[in-house]
């Protein structure tokens, strides 16, 4: 009866057992992967560590299980299971080591390589050091042609103003000139208008006056040529 109740610790024991070692195993391969610095390696291997507790912790426990079951057969079986999980234990600690030793060689190799190339760069930079001089030499030189260039440039933009500025002047003198001619003109078609009209009007008191002389003389021949009618 004792081993019968007992197995359901017994079950879950195993089971965080199981979950802590594979917590660990992921651990030391994220050490193993580690690119450094050695704050991020410290970082990573207190967390082992403190999975390393857990799982001891639970190893002991289910030993203590172990020791307290009933029947000898599930005893022994039990035993066997933590001599197990304790040799998988031994084994993530040795690889944790190793894992270690391999990721503080590689950051020991990175840092070396970076101030080697720290060397490089400052040989390349002193010996390029008169090239960016010369370089520079060459750029200021350069503006300078550019700046004379713009200057020569705004120069003749202020001879085109001056230039469109007469010209400007001279259009309006023009203009003024068409106005007061456009002003004649206007005036000599009034006055052309006028005389149209004058000359109509004659016309039209000749041919009434022609009428009326008309009239009268053929009332006097037919007065005197046809006294009778």
């Amino acid at each position: 009866m004792a081993a019968a109740a007992g197995s359901v610790p017994v079950r879950v024991c195993h089971q965080e057992i199981v979950k802590f070692d594979l917590e660990i195993k992921a651990a030391v391969q994220d050490i193993r992967d580690c690119p450094g610095p050695l704050s991020a390696l410290t970082e990573l291997n207190a967390a082992v560590k403190e999975k390393f507790r857990h799982l001891r912790g639970r190893i002991q426990e289910l030993e203590q299980m172990a020791r307290e079951q009933d029947k000898e057969s599930e005893k022994q079986a039990l035993l066997q299971e933590v001599e197990n999980h304790k040799k998988q234990m031994l084994s993530n600690q040795a690889a944790w080591r190793k894992a270690n030793l391999a990721c503080k060689i590689a950051i020991d190799n990175s840092e070396k390589d970076q101030l080697l190339q720290g060397r490089d760069s400052l040989r390349q930079r002193k010996t390029t050091k008169e090239s960016l001089a010369e370089s520079a030499s060459n750029i200021t030189e350069s503006l300078m042609s550019i700046s004379r260039m713009m200057s020569q440039q705004v120069q003749q933009s202020e001879e085109t103003v001056q230039t469109l500025a007469n010209s400007s002047r001279t259009i309006l003198e023009a203009n003024e000139e068409f106005k007061s001619m456009s002003g004649t003109i206007q005036l000599g078609r009034k006055l052309i208008t006028k005389y149209n009209r004058r000359e109509l009007t004659d016309k039209l008191l000749i041919f009434l006056a022609l009428a009326l002389f008309l009239a009268t003389v053929l009332y006097i021949l037919k007065k005197r040529l046809f006294p009778f009618l």
